[in-house]
């Protein structure tokens, strides 16, 4: 069994910066790829990024690619989302996902976080 908690979801301004944080549990974290989706309000839940099982590939919606960067840390069972250059079209809620496969998907996942809420103001 694998348990996802996120951080550090808030209030920004439009242009700023935030990290999200995704601390894992389970033994499987440093052999599973990682990612992030999102779901704003009205919206279908959506693929943000992935990363794989050792950290030297990743993947990015068209939307965030050159603003959000996807990084993990094995030592710690952490995945990370530095999110830059914000839009209000980023608010969203921000879900964690554990996948069972260690290369790059954008499928759905096993396993799901409990969500942070990002919220960026104009």
């Amino acid at each position: 069994q694998v348990q996802l908690v996120e951080s550090g979801g808030g209030l920004v301004q439009a242009g700023g910066s935030l990290r999200l944080s995704c601390a894992a549990s389970g033994r499987t974290f440093s052999s599973s790829a990682m990612g992030w989706f999102r779901q704003a309000p009205g919206k279908d839940r959506e693929f943000v990024a992935v990363i794989n099982w050792s950290g030297d590939s990743t993947y990015y919606a068209d939307s965030v690619k050159g603003r959000f960067t996807i990084s993990r840390d094995n030592a710690q069972n952490t995945v990370y989302l530095q999110m830059n250059s914000l839009k209000p079209e980023d608010t969203a809620v921000y879900y964690c996902a554990g996948h069972t496969v260690r290369t790059i998907t954008i499928s759905f996942p096993r396993y799901w976080g409990q969500g942070t809420q990002v919220t960026v103001s104009s």
